[in-house]
Formats: C-alpha cells, structure tokens, sequence
C-alpha cells in the first residue's frame, strides 16, 4: 500500500525546520547506503548526529505520534532517527531497494524495514525533476508532494528519485517496522480501520455494527501484530 500523508508538519513547522536546514552542514549522501544503493546514489545529507538534524527528527516523531492516519495505516512498532537529505544541481538516486535492516547508530537497535516514508520540506514548485517513482505490479508511480506532506510505502518496492535540474529538494526520509509485517494484512487492517471511522461518523460510535466490526478489526491485530 502506498499512501500520501497531507500536513504532518503545519507551515510553521516546515518553516522552522527550513531555517534548521540553512543552518546544517551537509555531507555526501553515501554515508548510509548500502553496496548497491552507493553506485547509484548522489546526494547530500545531513551527519546524524548534527544538533539540527536531532532536533527535525524529534519533531517528526512528535508529529507522527498524534496522526491516526498514519498510525492506521503504519501501525509503527519502531521508527528509524529520520534523515535529511538534499537533491540538486543534477543530482539523483538511481533505481534500487532499502535494506532490510537499519541499525541505529546511537543505540546499536536493529529495525526490520516494513515502511519507507519521505517527508517534503520543499514545494513542487521550487524544483523541477527530483519526482520520487515507487515501482509495483501496477507500474511507477510519480510522487512530489507540498511541503509538509509525507508518502508511505513499502520497503520492499523498487524505487529511485530522478534528477534534480533546477532548485533543490529537501526532504527528510526515514524507515519503519510495523507490527504487522505483511503489507497485505497491514492494507486490510487500514481499509477495515477506515469503515469503521466511516461507521462511527454515519452511525454513532456505539452502534451494534461498529463495535463488531471493532472486534473483527482487533481480532486479526491480535492474530497478525508481532510484538
């Protein structure tokens, strides 16, 4: 399931963090990319352990702990610090697959990859090229988002960012583990999740048929969540 996120960051928040980012002191993206992903990829990136990039990172978290829509749809067990990183002057990242398991470097913790999320810091307008394609059975999908905004999508998906021609695209892009690992299961949790809003919006929250559909819904968690 692939899954566009509107307003995670509020324009006051994006502003903020632009403001951290003119700050930062980037370095060569290949710091975190694996064998395969390093032929390929040309960027620029924050150092993990820079003042500005903590300080993104713990408010994106903060962010995403208060979305339903995005615990709905990533049902988070662990999140991987978010990463920054910076697209310009022709620069690009050619097709390729995250790893499947990401250490995070302050605490030695391992995070299986279910979710890859990028968040835009940048608007569509302020760039051309730079369009993330996230490749599936059904074709590539082209996503540029506005400022703010983040895409959802599975790490398993081959995918790749095209070249950046003019202006520059800034965006912070992080991994989850879910707690369910399959993404079938996950997008059935997501659509049955989503009917019961819908349920509770048309019916009343305590209506008989919400709150069966309520135990059906936490019944298959039950059945699939590997906690």
């Amino acid at each position: 399931m692939m899954l566009r996120i509107p307003g995670v960051l509020s324009p006051v928040q994006v502003a903020e963090c632009r403001q951290l980012l003119q700050q930062a002191q980037w370095v060569d993206g290949k710091v975190t990319a694996g064998f395969q992903s390093a032929m390929t990829k040309d960027n620029l990136q924050l150092p993990q352990d820079c003042p500005q990039a903590q300080a993104m990172g713990a408010m994106i978290l903060q962010a995403l702990s208060h979305n339903p829509l995005f615990i709905s749809a990533a049902l988070p067990a662990k999140v991987f610090p978010p990463l920054f990183n910076c697209y310009q002057g022709g620069q690009s990242f050619g097709l390729h697959v995250d790893n499947a398991v990401r250490e995070v470097r302050a605490t030695g913790e391992k995070i299986r990859t279910d979710l890859s999320a990028t968040l835009f810091f940048t608007d569509p307008d302020e760039y051309e090229g730079g369009e993330l394609l996230v490749e599936d059975t059904y074709g590539a999908h082209s996503v540029k988002l506005a400022a703010g905004d983040l895409i959802l999508y599975p790490s398993t998906s081959l995918h790749r960012v095209n070249p950046v021609t003019r202006g520059a695209r800034v965006c912070s892009f992080f991994w989850l583990q879910s707690m369910v690992r399959d993404d079938g299961q996950r997008s059935l949790l997501f659509d049955l999740d989503s009917s019961i809003q819908q349920v509770n919006r048309d019916l009343g929250a305590g209506h008989a048929s919400s709150v069966q559909l309520t135990g059906v819904y936490h019944n298959l968690l039950r059945r699939w969540a590997d906690v």
